[in-house]
């Protein structure tokens, strides 16, 4: 699948803080592209090391981090403490499952507006939030 948009918004991030640009960079965001879901370091990195066993974890860890750093990637932190990655992205909420540790993101237009109004009533102005819900999803009940 074709990053070229990603790709060359990392070159750019890349450039203008006058950092290197490396091919290992370039698969760890498409690897981490290609994910499609919350994912943590330690998985990106078992996922890059299937096809290049020559990027170690540090280099994947540090390359995360520097995603984030050119709005490639948001940093998650859910109740158990494990930093995860998503793809930069309109906001969304998450359902996240105590026991699997399963992630479900959602949108729902009444809770946002729901929140603006709350912050109009108040004379507030919000600049982020977060919303994330915490249960046992369908699996984890039924067993």
């Amino acid at each position: 699948m074709s990053h070229e948009v990603e790709t060359k918004a990392l070159g750019a991030y890349l450039e203008q803080n006058q950092l290197k640009h490396t091919k290992q960079r370039e698969l760890i965001l498409a690897a981490f592209l290609e994910a499609k879901r919350h994912i943590t370091s330690e998985d990106l990195y078992q996922a890059v090391r299937e096809e290049h066993p020559n990027i170690g974890y540090t280099t994947v860890y540090r390359t995360m981090k520097l995603l984030v750093e050119a709005g490639l990637a948001t940093e998650r932190h859910f109740d158990d403490g494990i930093t995860r990655y998503e793809i930069e992205q309109e906001h969304h909420d998450h359902l996240v499952c105590l026991k699997c540790g399963g992630i479900q993101e959602f949108e729902c237009e009444l809770i946002e507006d729901t929140q603006n109004e709350i912050a109009k009533r108040h004379n507030f102005q919000v600049l982020r939030h977060r919303h994330e819900l915490y249960g046992h999803c369908l699996e984890c009940r039924e067993d």
